[in-house]
Formats: C-alpha cells, structure tokens, sequence
C-alpha cells in the first residue's frame, strides 16, 4: 500500500526555522530521506516552494477563479510530502514518528494513495491510464 505524508506548518514553525542553517535541515532531511531508500519503502519525495509565489484556482463558480498568494487564511500550508510504499497505516505511522519534522505547529498528514486497480476496470479512460502507466513503467 502507497501512504503521503504530509508535511504541514503553520508561520510558527516557519518563525522557528529562520535561523537554522539550510545546510542543517537538508542534512537531516537526507538522513531520513536515505533511512526510507535503505529499507526499500521509498516512491518519491519532494519539498514545496515558498507559499508566496502560489496560485489558487477556486471552482466555485461556473468559471474557474484564479488569485495569487495561498489561501485567503492560512493557518497550516503544505510544505512537502513522501510516498511510502509499505505494508500498513501503522508503518506509515512508524516512519512518519521518524521523520525530522520537530518545532511548533509541525505536523505530518498520513493518507493511503488509492491504487489505480481500485478503481472500475471496465472504465475507458481507466483502460488509457493503465496503458499509459504501462508504457511509462509506472504499473
């Protein structure tokens, strides 16, 4: 089973990081980053740029709103995630405890990716998926 997690942070923890050296955080991160290559459980990882330079497509109305900046209240963002290939929520869990992540307002979000096979077999455009994530090397 594939899990995300999650990393979130409100401006508290970014308050907190200012001044730690990037070169400190990247060298925890690597450690973790390579725990997760050695035991074979990880698909991919990936931090976010900073919020400020975010857009925002609201579907609200007949026709999508684009507007600059995060959400109009940010209280926690999105500051990257992992995708973990592993057994269970609970080993998800496990490696999450693990991860560098300590400061106030950091949290990790754990959700299980659904698989493309959970989806109806029979479907036109699932049938295209699969062949496309096939040819690319991704089933």
């Amino acid at each position: 089973m594939k899990y995300m997690l999650i990393m979130r942070a409100t401006d508290d923890t970014y308050a907190a990081f200012e001044n730690v050296d990037f070169n400190q955080i990247v060298e925890s991160m690597g450690r973790f980053n390579d725990e997760l290559v050695r035991a074979g459980v990880l698909v991919a990882a990936e931090g976010l740029d900073d919020a400020a330079g975010t857009v925002v497509v609201d579907y609200s109305a007949e026709a999508p709103v684009v507007t600059d900046g995060p959400y109009g209240e940010t209280k926690e963002l999105f500051g990257g995630f992992w995708i973990l290939n592993v057994a269970s929520k609970e080993e998800a869990v496990e490696w999450a405890k693990r991860a560098p992540m300590a400061g106030p307002g950091s949290k990790c979000e754990i959700r299980r990716v659904t698989s493309i096979d959970e989806l109806p077999q029979d479907n036109e455009w699932i049938k295209k998926e699969r062949a496309w994530r096939a040819a690319t090397g991704q089933l």
